[in-house]
């Protein structure tokens, strides 16, 4: 029995030991960035939002695109700080910088990289992920191959630097490295009645793979430079049948 015990605390050190380096799990001691994602980090091992690795995010459309970009901009600021820094990379870029205030971002900590051509974005990519002065690196992009991303996540998990990879009319949603695949959709936005304005960001955020966590769906908003949940059949849908009956 005591040789049984000595091999489970062998096997549990090593699993802990492997979602360290993985970026999947706190350090003992260690003070770990809240993202005040709520319920959405009961998903991740260890109910901590994995940093030192590659997400992954699909988008279709160009609505897609524009709240997935949300989204990751909530995250981005969350990791980021006062102090943190960024590089963004794309082939097409379509991100607002002047809209980053809204997601707690000063435009002038990221570092924006236009690039012609998939092979010289993805190289521009993992050499950003490889320095250790920055604190995230977003690439819009449209394929990525297995290969491909696991030298992004190789990268991370030498560098913890956080990685986002945002797929945009991808080919097809195939099977990569990275630690979590995402898809973000937008909802619509409910004002007070009778205000002015189009409303706060509110997605339908869908975590469709996460590596030793636990897939889910959930409806979001960004409201006062924070995630907030929203029970979308219990807000959004009645007040959207209220405004076509009225």
């Amino acid at each position: 029995m005591e040789q049984l015990a000595d091999k489970n605390r062998i096997i549990q050190k090593l699993q802990q030991d492997i979602l360290l380096l993985q970026g999947l799990a706190k350090c003992p001691g260690s003070q770990h960035q809240d993202m005040g994602l709520g319920p959405i980090q009961n998903a991740f091992p260890g109910q901590v939002f994995p940093t030192a690795a590659v997400h992954e995010f699909i988008s279709d459309n160009g609505p897609d695109c524009a709240a997935t970009n949300g989204f990751i901009s909530g995250l981005l600021g969350k990791l980021m700080g006062s102090n943190g820094t960024c590089v963004w990379i794309s082939t097409n870029r379509s991100i607002f910088p002047s809209g980053l205030p809204a997601f707690d971002i000063r435009p002038e900590r990221i570092i924006f990289i236009d690039l012609n051509r998939q092979k010289d974005a993805l190289w521009a990519i993992e050499e950003a992920l490889k320095c250790k002065a920055l604190t995230a690196v977003v690439g819009e992009i449209k394929e990525l191959s297995f290969t491909e991303s696991r030298r992004l996540q190789l990268a991370v998990e030498k560098s913890k630097v956080t990685g986002f990879i945002h797929r945009h009319q991808a080919t097809a949603a195939n099977t990569v490295a990275c630690t979590s695949r995402w898809k973000i959709s937008p909802l619509p936005s409910i004002l007070p009645e009778g205000m002015p304005g189009v409303g706060i960001p509110s997605w339908n955020v869908e975590l469709l793979k996460v590596r030793n966590g636990q897939p889910g769906k959930w409806q979001i908003e960004w409201f006062e430079y924070s995630f907030r949940h929203q029970h979308v059949k219990e807000q959004v849908l009645p007040e959207i049948q209220k405004r076509q009956a009225g």
